[in-house]
């Protein structure tokens, strides 16, 4: 069975490990949540153990649902009886999006009423609404014109944790605070007998969730005690008791070996009075030791090693504090060197205020506000040896420094006059040096500059030790001539595995920079997946497209990030319409949109399978992007093959274009052939590949193939 446990953005990654960790069989992240696979009992446990979940939706009933009367029609028609006696009382949550209905708090009263209605037409009394605390949580989410109903099996916000009492003035949710832990490898540095420090602890989250966490105690069972989460008729209560047994025997062992390894300090006695109140309830405070001192004075605890968690204040006045931060940075660099750090920031500026060398970044949010967590590790980075003094390179690192000084030396007039600031530095120009080396300069700010290298496939003869030591010097060349930390290059490499050459795991940072392009800005990740949402190549298209797209109706097929939707909005286009079967690089197009202040009405977002949509699309529009993917078999959608279905994917487009319209059809299958004899029955086309392929892309000048396509 599918269900759906939701999250803070930003956590989706930590939370499908922790439910695999859970013995899940799947657990795939997606956008605020992830979508998890297992039976009822599976579920339950999530609902007492997971420390990074907002919510457990069971689904119950997936229909159509166009308008509210459709709603109202589904809701009704379900066998409640099977679900919810009269004397339950019952909540509905809705989340909606879309045209249709656009108020959740109606959509909800429309589930509701077809609950009520259902169990009245049954004969059956009337149940009661309870919004605060119910028998029964209902959960409507309403997307893309599909309603899915479905059981909260945690009864509510699982963050609450049942011991908090007394709070400050913007208390960190717990299931962040357990994201900060869990970054800062607090169980790992627990089980070694290390130390755990907040030197603004205020009302003692992040503490008080370290100690529950290091001794081993559920999340649920304190919040939930001995009344179940929900009373829901599927409700397994035996397994519910099953669970909870086994969670207070891990307790019991947990809190006996909790020693007092947690400091906890702030420099505000009224916080700290809370932060020891909330800790006797949660019953942990023989555990953690709390004093009133300025961050600046804060102890060195007696563990050698161990690691600092912090949710320092941030608000608008604070926004432009950065002495605040300095004076964090320096206060932990001279108490705890050693130690790692994990602290959640209210913005990149303000971490990079902290003056600390991150070895990570990741995005969180706590509520609406977009947080920047910096992990550190050591917090004092000692000083290079020599530092000045150029590195020696080894004879091959020296040969890739010299051809990446020559190239930038070629680039450099086209790059100042394009004002071109990610472009692509190297492309196995060595072949025993084969990869691709690209830059990425960010936009404002700190104008730091990244690099994305992709390793190319070795042959099966060359020896492993050979491939690493080649790796190797090509990055320390990089690094030379660019003069970049480690922690902004992206290495994307190829590994040898069962079943061929395969690139390794990504990190899972959650970071995301921002670049500009042809006036437009952008939100790329150079980390996380195998590309970054900015395809390089098509940079040449995409500025002649936003250009001819101004005053005009521009349609992007298979859209990927919708970057030449967004440069076309920024270029003046009348709209823009997108479209993509993936829901997260839609809404990382919608991201890029708001980044640019385009949206609203005239810039469509469609999640479709495109040939499909095509077909029955009836508009017209003036300049088409086509640039699908050589093949696709995802489940959502037909078998796709760009080289079989290439004519009837011409022909649908050209359908959907104006008179005097354009369409660009651009794909990066090798030995793609276009049929040029059918296409010629209802378009007149002219390749324009040379055109669109700029000089850091020579050496690779088939990295695609485009056509330009007009009605005959």
């Amino acid at each position: 069975m599918n269900f759906f446990v939701s999250c803070a953005k930003g956590l989706e990654y930590l939370l499908a490990d922790e439910l695999l960790a859970m013995g899940l069989p799947r657990a795939t992240a997606t956008i605020s949540g992830v979508n998890a696979e297992g039976e009822l009992r599976d579920a339950q446990r999530v609902v007492l153990w997971s420390r990074l979940a907002s919510r457990v939706l069971w689904p119950l009933q997936e229909f159509e649902c166009p308008d509210e009367n459709s709603l109202y029609q589904g809701v009704a028609a379900m066998p409640w009886d099977q679900h919810i006696t009269p004397e339950l009382t019952l909540s509905v949550d809705a989340h909606v999006s879309g045209t249709a209905i656009t108020h959740a708090r109606f959509a909800a009263q429309r589930v509701k009423d077809g609950v009520v209605d259902s169990l009245r037409d049954q004969g059956m009394e009337r149940p009661s609404v309870n919004v605060e605390f119910p028998d029964v949580r209902i959960n409507l989410s309403l997307r893309k014109g599909r309603a899915t109903i479905s059981i909260d099996l945690g009864g509510g916000p699982m963050h609450r944790r049942g011991w908090r009492m007394a709070q400050n003035d913007a208390p960190l949710k717990e299931n962040l605070a357990a994201a900060v832990l869990l970054r800062a490898n607090w169980p790992k540095i627990h089980a070694e007998g290390g130390g755990l420090l907040d030197p603004m602890c205020g009302s003692g989250t992040l503490l008080i969730e370290g100690a529950l966490m290091a001794a081993d105690v559920a999340p649920g069972l304190q919040r939930h005690g001995s009344i179940p989460p929900s009373r829901w008729r599927g409700f397994d209560q035996a397994q519910w008791k099953e669970l909870m047994a086994e969670a207070r025997e891990r307790e019991q062992a947990g809190r006996a070996a909790l020693k007092q390894v947690i400091h906890g300090s702030d420099i505000d006695p009224q916080a700290i009075r809370a932060a020891k109140e909330n800790a006797e309830v949660a019953g942990v405070s023989e555990a953690i030791w709390f004093g009133v001192r300025d961050v600046a004075d804060v102890q060195v605890p007696p563990q050698e090693t161990g690691c600092v968690v912090c949710n320092p204040p941030y608000d608008e006045r604070l926004a432009a504090d950065t002495v605040l931060y300095r004076r964090i940075g320096d206060a932990l660099k001279r108490a705890v060197p050693t130690w790692r750090a994990s602290l959640l920031c209210g913005s990149a500026d303000l971490a990079f205020a902290t003056g600390l060398r991150a070895a990570k970044k990741y995005q969180m949010f706590n509520g609406a506000i977009e947080c920047a967590l910096i992990v550190c590790d050591p917090i004092a980075v000692p000083e290079r040896e020599n530092a000045g003094q150029p590195r020696e390179l080894s004879e091959g690192a020296q040969m890739v420094t010299n051809r990446l000084r020559k190239n930038l030396k070629k680039f450099k007039n086209w790059l100042n006059r394009e004002g071109i600031t990610c472009f692509r530095a190297y492309d196995a120009d060595l072949p025993e040096y084969a990869a691709a080396i690209d830059v990425y300069r960010e936009d404002g700010g700190k104008n730091r500059t990244f690099l994305h290298v992709q390793e190319y496939a070795a042959p099966a003869t060359i020896p492993d030790v050979d491939v690493r030591r080649r790796r190797n010097e090509l990055l320390a060349a990089a690094r030379e001539v660019f003069q970049v930390p480690a922690e902004q290059v992206a290495l994307k490499s190829r590994e040898r595995g069962k079943g061929g050459s395969k690139y390794g795991r990504f990190e899972q940072r959650g970071e995301f920079i921002l670049v500009r392009e042809n006036d437009a800005l952008l939100r790329v990740n150079l980390f996380d997946y195998l590309d970054t949402g900015l395809f390089l190549d098509h940079r040449p298209l995409r500025t002649h497209m936003a250009q001819e797209a101004r005053g005009k109706r521009f349609l992007n097929l298979f859209c990927y990030t919708g970057v030449a939707s967004v440069e076309a909005a920024v270029a003046g286009a009348s709209s823009t319409t997108s479209v993509d079967l993936s829901g997260t690089y839609l809404q990382w197009c919608a991201d890029n949109l708001a980044l640019n202040g385009k949206g609203g009405s005239q810039h469509t977002l469609v999640q479709g399978d495109a040939m499909t949509w095509l077909e029955a699309e009836k508009n017209r529009y003036d300049v088409i992007f086509c640039d699908p993917p050589t093949f696709s078999n995802s489940a959502r959608a037909e078998d796709f093959d760009i080289q079989r279905e290439h004519v009837r994917l011409l022909r649908a487009a050209m359908a959907r274009l104006t008179s005097d319209g354009v369409l660009y059809f651009s794909n990066n299958f090798r030995r793609f052939k276009l049929d040029e004899n059918a296409v010629a029955e209802f378009a007149i086309c002219r390749e324009i590949s040379t055109q669109t392929i700029g000089p850091d892309f020579e050496r690779n000048a088939r990295i695609h193939r485009a056509w330009e396509l007009r009605r005959v």
